[in-house]
Parts: C-alpha cells; sequence; structure tokens
C-alpha cells in the first residue's frame, strides 16, 4: 500500500460536508453524562489515584482508545531559573515561590491514535450517551497534507496544531468523557516537570544523563519519537523533557516581579493576542539547555509560513513539527460557566472563522 494512504483517504473523508442547515449542531442542554471509570473520581487530593480514561470510537473501526492520567499532589516551587543556570533566558526571571493546587496530567504527550479519533471521528448515529455533546465541537478543516511528515502515526506524538486546536481538543475530550481536561498552565507544567526537584532537568544538574529522560538534537535522529519509551520523572511522566514541545494556556510574557501575594497561587496570563503563546519541554530538534524545566519560548507566526490557505488555518502550524500537547485535569473543576473559557476562541479573527466554519461555509 501506497505510504500515507490511509490518512489522505481519512482526510478526503472528513473533508465532505453535509449539505443543508450547516456542519455542528448546538449541544444539548446540560452537562454530557460521565463515563465510568476506575479511579477516575475523587473528592480530595488522598483519594487521587493513576487512572486510565476511556475514549470509545464510533466509526467503522470502533473500539476503545485510552489516556493514563496521574496525579500530580498540590504544593510550592521556585518557579523559573537561577542566574547561575547555564543556558538560561532572561525570560526565566524573576524567581518566584508559586502555589499549584492538585491535578492529574497525561502521562504522555497526545498521541496521533486519539488526536485522529478529534480530528476524523464524529459520533453522529452513534449510541454513546455523550455523543450529541462530542459532535457539537468544532473539528479542525481537512489539513492539504498529512501532518506527521512521514514521521509515524500510532503511538507517536500529535504536532503542529494551533494552541487553540489544542485547547479545542481538551473541550472534545471533556464533551466525550463528561470529565472537565485542560491545557497546563505554566506553573503547573513546570512543576509537574520539575516533580519536587530544584535541579536544571528534573534527572539533576548533569545534561550527560538526558538521554535516559528525552529525545533531543543529540540522540533524536531528527525525528520524533513514540510517547513514553525513555524513562519518566519521579511522578511518572513521560517526556516532559524532549521529544515534542508541548502547548501550555499562558500567553509568553514577561514574568511579574514578586509582589505581596507570597506564594503566587495558581496563576495564570491569559492571552489576548493569538501571538506569542508559551511552549515548554523543547523537543527533538534542540539541544539540551532548550528542555530545561524552566526553558520556555513564545510562538511565532512564522509556524504557518507554508500555510496555503487565504486566511491561513487557525488549526494547524505547519512549520512547527516540533510541536505537541498533553492535557490536565484539576482536582476542583471550575463552575460550569467559566469552563469555556480554556477552550473558546479568544481573538476576534480565530472566533470569526470558527463559526463560519460551524456554519459550513468556507473562509
Amino acid at each position: 500500500m501506497i505510504k500515507g494512504l490511509p490518512i489522505l483517504i481519512a482526510l478526503l473523508l472528513a473533508a465532505v460536508q453535509e449539505p443543508g442547515t450547516g456542519r455542528y449542531a448546538d449541544p444539548p442542554p446540560g452537562r454530557p453524562p460521565t463515563v465510568d471509570v476506575p479511579a477516575a473520581s475523587a473528592a480530595t487530593e488522598a483519594e487521587m489515584r493513576p487512572y486510565r480514561e476511556r475514549v470509545v470510537r464510533v466509526s467503522a473501526d470502533g473500539g476503545e482508545l485510552h489516556l493514563d492520567m496521574a496525579p500530580v499532589p498540590g504544593g510550592e516551587f521556585l518557579m523559573g531559573s537561577p542566574e547561575t543556570e547555564p543556558g538560561r533566558s532572561e525570560l526565566e526571571s524573576p524567581r518566584r515561590r508559586v502555589h499549584v493546587a492538585p491535578f492529574w496530567m497525561a502521562t504522555h504527550e497526545t498521541t496521533w491514535d486519539l488526536y485522529r479519533v478529534f480530528m476524523f471521528d464524529t459520533d453522529r448515529g452513534g449510541e454513546e450517551p455523550a455523543a450529541a455533546w462530542a459532535d457539537a465541537v468544532s473539528r479542525p478543516t481537512p489539513p492539504y497534507r498529512p501532518m506527521d511528515f512521514g514521521m509515524g502515526v500510532e503511538g507517536f506524538p500529535a504536532i503542529s496544531m494551533t494552541q487553540f486546536a489544542a485547547r479545542h481538543f481538551t473541550k472534545w475530550l471533556s464533551m466525550k468523557t463528561g470529565r472537565f481536561y485542560r491545557l497546563p498552565t505554566e506553573a503547573e507544567w513546570e512543576y509537574a516537570c520539575r516533580a519536587g526537584t530544584g535541579t536544571a532537568w528534573s534527572l539533576g544538574d548533569d545534561a550527560a544523563e538526558i538521554d535516559r529522560f528525552a529525545w533531543h538534537a543529540g540522540n533524536s535522529d531528527r525525528r520524533y519519537h513514540e510517547v513514553a519509551r525513555l524513562e519518566p520523572n519521579a511522578w511518572g511522566l513521560f517526556d516532559l523533557h524532549g521529544n515534542v514541545a508541548e502547548w501550555t494556556l499562558d500567553a509568553y510574557a514577561d514574568y511579574a516581579e514578586p509582589g505581596d501575594a507570597d506564594p503566587l497561587a495558581d496563576p495564570i496570563v491569559w492571552p489576548e493576542h493569538e501571538y506569542p503563546r508559551s511552549v515548554r519541554g523543547g523537543s527533538w530538534q534542540d539541544e539540551p539547555a532548550a528542555l530545561r524545566c524552566a526553558a520556555r519560548r513564545g510562538s511565532e507566526l512564522s509556524w504557518k509560513r507554508m500555510d496555503p490557505q487565504i486566511p491561513q488555518s487557525v488549526w494547524y502550524h505547519t512549520n512547527a513539527r516540533f510541536l505537541g500537547f498533553r492535557v490536565v485535569r484539576p482536582l476542583v473543576e471550575p463552575p460550569i460557566e467559566e469552563q469555556e473559557r480554556y477552550w473558546a476562541p479568544d481573538v476576534h479573527s480565530v472566533r470569526r472563522i470558527v463559526e463560519r466554519q460551524r456554519r459550513g461555509e468556507r473562509d
């Protein structure tokens, strides 16, 4: 079979639009039903356990996919890097003490296996209880080429999505499962990466050990790798260093000077513009210094340089072959009326395009 042919077929099928009243229906009132998963419920931090989320496919392929979630205990840490840390940037300071509430984090980056269900596998006609809620979530438009760029699909991290696309995946996952998922904040991401350490990498300050934990420019053979193949950190989280860099919720901005609030509780810098937004962890194409716990970079419009569409897609960063994400789930969910903020388009230009696409129009 021609390499990539199954993906191309899926792209063509996804491009078929239903005629008539529009592509997406409104969701039913209320909350979607919760999928029964052992150990997924907890009222207190002490009750939190690892669990395996279930995502049921309703396409011809059928079956279930799973997402392993690990508990991250609440606590305090020093966010940022000391001035003596080699390879650091001034945008990693000033250091500040931060308190992070407990949450679950995916043990590895979101894979193509699950992301392609979000892209292509609608629930229309399905008998799953949450089908109507899941199908009301906007999906990415068909890409002009397979977005794995020949690096691998099954078991490999999904890449090249915009932050909006990653956030909308978390909405779809929330509707499919009845549990609230979102992207991590920068503070949550760094806290989970450190796993109780204060060193440059969660494995220590010696970069000579990094091959045990991370895919980077020196060992990746110029491509990403299957998730969770190297050693995890102390909290059971894989690939936070390297493989693919990961989206966070935050705008990429200077850290504020420490104020009266000490520690700062669950900080987040909500974006006001499409660029730049904060990316963490470094990737398969970076040197070890870019994989440090405190290392950060901002998104760029140039990550869409190869996108031939006019206007360019709100779903894809075609040049960011190093970029993916993972999901978190807070122990204490925000009120229902606040949850949409974590998922919805947050700039007018993106919102306008998504609204047109929901009506089945081309922009």
